[in-house]
């Protein structure tokens, strides 16, 4: 089994091979996956950090393998102006709900409670098999940090002195 042990959103190689994951595992900071060339993969990354379609896991032989959406259920609901579009993500929003948003569409994991709450709002839904990449949220890093440590510096911050 081939150890991943990183991840990034580019790279400067050649990809080797893809693992296709649904949002449920890519949510994961471990587990096992198989590569759409037949390889099983360990993948140990950082806890917290959601792989997202496009991103690049490095195994600790150098192969650099692509991270593929898998299709998977999911709710799309579709709205015909901006305001009610704009109502529902709010209400979504204010439930955690992780979604992809469009224009004039989100989509969502199958809930019936938030798919009657939508169509509420006179969204159309439909069921059907698609990537779901959810939006990151406005709370997430981007996945690097650039916070600073009070270690590295003694100078002041005025007003914001902590």
């Amino acid at each position: 089994m081939l150890k991943i042990t990183r991840r990034a959103d580019h790279h400067h190689g050649t990809v080797t091979d893809a693992v296709v994951l649904p949002y449920q595992l890519r949510q994961k900071g471990r587990f096992k996956a198989e590569s759409k060339a037949g390889q099983e993969v360990g993948i140990f990354l950082v806890r917290g950090e959601v792989l997202r379609e496009g991103d690049f896991l490095f195994s600790e032989c150098g192969q650099i393998f692509a991270v593929e959406a898998e299709a998977e259920p999911v709710v799309t609901a579709v709205a015909t102006d901006w305001l009610t579009f704009s109502k529902a993500c709010y209400h979504l929003g204010n439930r955690h709900v992780p979604m992809a948003i469009g224009e004039l569409w989100l989509r969502f994991q199958p809930d019936h409670v938030l798919e009657d709450m939508v169509q509420m709002f006179g969204l159309t839904v439909t069921h059907h098999n698609a990537p779901f990449n959810p939006e990151n949220g406005a709370y997430h890093g981007g996945g690097h940090h650039h916070g600073h440590s009070h270690d590295e510096h003694n100078h002041s911050h005025g007003e914001h002195a902590h």
